[in-house]
Parts: structure tokens; sequence; C-alpha cells
């Protein structure tokens, strides 16, 4: 991580900042005599907790989150005020091994890093646009005043190339929030700008649990092109490319646990679906949402929950089951990588005779579908450069046929507080695995083919498509 000294000697001076414009002529000018040095970060990897100055990431005053496959910003202290510095600019994501993305983001990265408060805190944020065109940033969520709430033409004017806006308020509430631009908002969401912003209670909150780990990611959807680089930012309900902090499976990190650890998960939706979010092997409850905590009278017991475009879920639970437990989106279609929508399905088709014929013409024609999908997680196809694969990644026992929002929860005893590092992959106890039945099979009823369909089946000259005849017989 390229991570710059955030206490040297400010890097500008007030005349080095002079053409910057200010949200509000409620920021004093003293405040803006040097811009804190921005942090980048460009590598793809899960970062471990940022812990700030006074804090042991035991307790009081909070408990760092660990950002899913990104990292926290880190801050300067002025004033008693924490100044944070995000560079909206072109941004090169590597979504999985060998598969990279041109998106828009900040300090080098898509989804930008998460900023990190506590509840009562006094913030400024120093926005750098380097984009091709004008932005702003809203702050999705927050309390504050009216003229810091980023929405171009609304309350502010959108932030020219080439200038630094401030923006400046107090943390007044703890939660789960997100960052985006509310300025050519389609163009810039479908590009990948959005960030995470967690405000963590002052003190001992009736509604908030202490946590032992702390996760957050944001969903985000693109629509790229085989063999492109750049998403297609006019078709943002076709997406194909589905991921969690823009990175897709098997390039998402697992989500670590020791057992029997308290962990939470907050999880954004800035696609433009909803995601139902499943995990195996353990129960949660819902205990907050971009509104605020959850009343405990007002949850109940899940494995599955749906968050809608615009929304954030706090998901909490007992990691008491060791394993390598899938957590995933409930759409079968967002567990994928890039697929065409117009190809029709195949099943049923028999190709007989037919496949010799094409592969005349087509020498590295390859039959697929007829008797499903799974064939696809084991062929070796060549597909355009910069392609991700439909399927993709592999377990101890094959491949996964997964791909887009996939990942895994690791619980293990073994597992030491704090430690974020994979585990590998679970050893079950003997007697605890599924296993082949190798016994005397009894005969199953079933509906069979009329004998007039199969002598027509028979007679049918090879490579011709065999119709249904009537309802009765599909």
């Amino acid at each position: 991580m390229q991570r710059r000294d955030f206490f040297q000697k400010a890097m500008a001076a007030a005349g080095s900042i002079a053409g910057a414009a200010v949200a509000t002529t409620a920021v004093s000018r003293s405040a803006l005599a040097g811009l804190p040095e921005p942090v980048i970060q460009t590598r793809p990897d899960t970062a471990p907790p940022w812990t700030p100055p006074g804090v042991t990431g035991a307790g009081r005053p909070y408990n760092p989150v660990v950002t899913l496959n990104g990292w926290t910003l880190p801050f300067r202290m002025k004033d008693g005020v924490k100044e944070f510095h995000l560079v909206a600019e072109p941004v090169v994501r590597e979504m999985a091994p060998g598969f990279v993305v041109n998106m828009w983001g900040y300090n080098g990265q898509s989804p930008g890093p998460t900023i990190e408060v506590v509840e009562g805190d006094k913030v400024r944020i120093f926005v750098t646009n380097q984009l091709p065109e004008h932005t702003t940033i809203h702050w999705h969520g927050q309390r504050l005043p009216n003229g810091m709430d980023g929405v171009g033409g609304l309350n502010q004017k959108q932030i020219p190339v080439g200038k630094t806006y401030v923006y400046e308020f107090v943390a007044r509430r703890p939660g789960t929030f997100m960052y985006h631009p509310h300025a050519d908002e389609m163009t810039q969401m479908a590009m990948g700008m959005m960030g995470l912003w967690i405000t963590h209670p002052k003190g001992q909150h009736p509604l908030i649990a202490e946590v032992d780990r702390d996760y957050a990611f944001l969903l985000s959807a693109y629509d790229v092109t085989p063999g492109a680089k750049t998403p297609n930012v006019n078709t943002m309900l076709d997406q194909n490319i589905w991921s969690w902090n823009s990175r897709v499976f098997p390039g998402i990190s697992p989500l670590v646990a020791r057992l029997n650890d308290r962990v939470r998960v907050r999880v954004g939706n800035l696609t433009m679906t909803n995601h139902p979010i499943h995990i195996h092997g353990i129960e949660f409850e819902v205990t907050g949402t971009d509104g605020g905590p959850v009343p405990k009278t007002a949850r109940w017991p899940e494995v599955t929950t749906d968050v809608a475009v615009g929304q954030m879920r706090q998901l909490e639970f007992i990691a008491d089951e060791p394993g390598d437990w899938a957590m995933h989106c409930h759409k079968s279609h967002h567990t994928m990588g890039a697929m065409g929508h117009d190809v029709p399905t195949m099943i049923g088709v028999d190709h007989r005779g037919l496949v010799q014929k094409i592969q005349k013409l087509i020498p590295d024609y390859m039959v697929m579908g007829e008797r499903g999908m799974a064939d696809m997680g084991e062929m070796e196809m060549e597909l355009p450069e910069n392609t991700f694969p439909m399927m993709t990644g592999t377990g101890p026992y094959g491949p996964i046929e997964m791909g887009g929002m996939f990942t895994t929860l690791k619980v293990r005893a073994e597992q030491k507080p704090g430690d974020y590092s994979d585990p590998g992959d679970y050893k079950q106890a003997p007697g605890t695995q599924s296993f082949e039945y190798t016994g005397p099979v009894a005969a199953t009823p079933h509906a069979t083919r009329a004998p007039e369909a199969s002598a027509q089946a028979a007679a049918a000259p090879a490579g011709q498509v065999r119709k249904p005849q009537g309802h009765a017989h599909h």
C-alpha cells in the first residue's frame, strides 16, 4: 500500500490552493492553510484494520472495520478536526486475477477507501476532482447541514475539473453509510464511484453490540462487453459482472472468524437491482440499516436478507459452526461471470450427427448446454483477452461453478483473535461429509415416453431436432 505520511508538514501554503472552491462559507479560511496529502492504494487485497492514534483495536473507542478487498482512509488531526482527502479520478481495478476494468473511483480504487469516524467527531473532507468532468459527493444517510449534502445544482455548485471543494460537518449518529456522486450520477456510479462511511458509537450503545470482527463491502455491478475494459454506462439494467467491492469470485477475499466470534457484516447496495444475501451454516439478525440501529424487538433470525437499491443492511451472528461456508447473492445469475443474455437454452437438443458438420466449417466448435451448463466449470475455452469466464474458481473437491457475488465464511477454532489471514481449506472430521452410496438401488417409478414417441425418436435422422409431441410427453 502506498500510504504517504499523513502527519508530515502540509503540502502547500494557502496560496497554492487559492483556486480551491469551498462547499460552504461556514468553513474557516484558516482551516484551508494546507491540504492533507492524499493517501493512495492500488492493490486489490483486503487491507488489515487501520488503527488510528489512540485506538488499540480492542474496545473503546472502537474496533476498526475490515473492508473486504478494500481499505480504510487514514486521517490527520488539525485543531480538533479529523481531516481526510479524497481524490476523484480514473482508476484501473483488477476485478479478478487477469481481469481488469477501467473505472472511476477515489484514491486509486473503486470503491473508494472506507472513512471511519466516531459519533460526535467534527470531520473535514477535501475532495479534489481529477475526472474529465465535474462531480460532487453526496454523504448517503448522514444528518448534516443542507449545504453539505452534495447534490450538484441543488445545494452546491458542481466541483469543476481540477478544483478542490471542502465538506465539513459533525458525524451526528452512529451507523453504516455510503458516499457517491450526485452529478452525472448515471455515468459516474456506473463507472464505480462509491465508498463506505462508518460512524462508530462514542460510548456503550444499547442497540449496538461489541463485536470481535466487523466486515463491510458494497454491492456493485457493471456491463463489460467480453474483451473490453470499460463498462457500458447506458445499460444499467443489463449488467453481466456482479461484484462485491468491485471484485468477483474467485477474486473476493473470504470472511475469516474464530470459532464463537461475534461477527458483524455491513452490506451496501449501489447497483440497479436488489440482492438477497445468503450465508450458509449460521443464522443472523439484521441489527441496523442506514437509518440506524434496529430495535431488539424488531429483529428476527434469518439466513437470507434482501438488500434493495440504495440500502445498507447490518448483519450480526455468532460464528459457532466450524467450516468453510458459502456466502453469496441468492440470485443465481449474480453468481456467474459474463453471460450473453440472448443465448437459447439447448437442454434436450440432440446434436448427434450435427457436430461434425459444423466443425467442418468451424473447427473449434464445441457442444454446450445440451445437458446443462455444468461443463463450463471445467471447460478450457479460448476467450477474448480480458474476459471474465462465466464459471470459475475451484475448491478442494473440484470446480465450484460460481463467479460474481460469491465468497466463503471461514470459521476455525484455531484462528487467533485479530488474525484475518486465510486458514486454507477446511478438513472435515471423519464421518461428517456426504459420500457415495454403493449398495443396491431400487427401481424408481417415473413417467416413460409413449411407444410412438420412442419409435419416432429412433427413426429421426441424425442432427434433426426432435420437438415435443404434445404437452404430456414434453
